[in-house]
């Protein structure tokens, strides 16, 4: 599947309130400092509505934008260096396209490449600006929603929480909660962190791969790997997938036991849950680390739950 996009319009759009002088330097908390250089995307795909046009659809989500650039400030302004975003209010771009396909097509055989052309920038072209949106309009009607915004500020929970109430805004919500913008509290930033600089995942060194997994799918791995320890305990879905993988590269690849090799299964950790007492997922900012668990050759895919489940 091969997609043509084609801008047709851009624009600048700030918030609707000018954020105080006091909030001018939102600081980078230490997490935040060590995250790589690069852009957290979301790609939203919308069949045609009848009810209204695309245009329309367009239109609320830029009109509702300002109030939901207000409660998220840094989102605005410019990152300067590793450090701080200096919330200037200077806005994010918009940007309204047009493809030349089917949502159907996108939907039956979705090619990571290609789906980034739904977005405003290259990922990985990393710029001073935290945020940027581009709503694509398709030829049968449907519409496509790109939303990068910059991993220096942002972890998926904090990327799906602006999401989430950016959407509320534009349906006309009213409960919606403020994210709390205490990281750098928590993790107070440092003036030099060692290999900043190398904290850059190059294009041309990663490969992309989309593996679907169906609920009744993911249902039946939890119950396979179920058993640990003599005890019955469902595994997560991470667990359960991660587990289901490592089984499948293990038969791939038929790696014999090698004492010189560490095989390490390294998920992503949301902290927010793990403090006492726990953080909500309002917290905004990057409040994650990666887990590695140093794996074995052996076929105990339980015992790679187990692993996994380690703290």
């Amino acid at each position: 599947m091969k997609v043509e996009v084609v801008v047709i319009s851009k624009e600048i759009i700030k918030p609707s309130s000018s954020t105080p002088d006091f909030l001018r330097k939102y600081k980078l908390s230490y997490l935040d400092q060590l995250s790589p250089t690069l852009f957290m995307p979301l790609v939203y795909f919308y069949p045609a509505d009848g009810k209204i046009s695309n245009w329309e659809r367009s239109n609320q989500l830029k009109k509702s934008l300002p109030e939901a650039l207000t409660r998220f400030y840094p989102l605005a302004g410019r990152i300067v260096d590793n450090f701080y975003v200096d919330c200037n209010d200077a806005g994010v771009e918009f940007f309204q396209a047009k493809a030349e396909v089917e949502l159907s097509k996108i939907l039956s055989n979705p090619i990571p490449d290609e789906l980034n052309k739904f977005l405003p920038h290259d990922p990985h072209d990393f710029r001073d600006f935290c945020m940027a949106v581009q709503v694509s309009f398709l030829n049968c009607g449907g519409m496509v929603v790109g939303l990068m915004i910059s991993h220096k500020i942002v972890d998926a929970t904090s990327l799906h929480m602006f999401a989430n109430s950016w959407a509320a805004i534009a349906r006309g919500d009213t409960d919606i909660p403020y994210p709390k913008f205490d990281a750098a509290t928590i993790f107070p930033p440092k003036d030099h962190v060692p290999g900043s600089n190398d904290l850059v995942i190059k294009k041309e060194s990663t490969v992309t791969k989309l593996l679907v997994f169906s609920t009744s799918k993911i249902d039946a791995l939890k119950d396979e790997y179920a058993n640990t320890n003599g005890e019955k305990r469902r595994p997560t879905r991470i667990e359960a997938l991660s587990t289901f993988i490592w089984s499948r590269f293990m038969a791939s690849t038929q790696v014999d036991e090698n004492p010189n090799k560490i095989y390490l299964i390294e998920p992503i950790v949301n902290l927010r849950p793990r403090f006492d007492p726990p953080l909500s997922n309002d917290y905004f900012g990057n409040i994650w680390r990666p887990a590695s668990a140093i794996m074995t050759m052996d076929k105990d895919y339980c015992g790679v739950v187990d692993k996994i489940r380690e703290p």
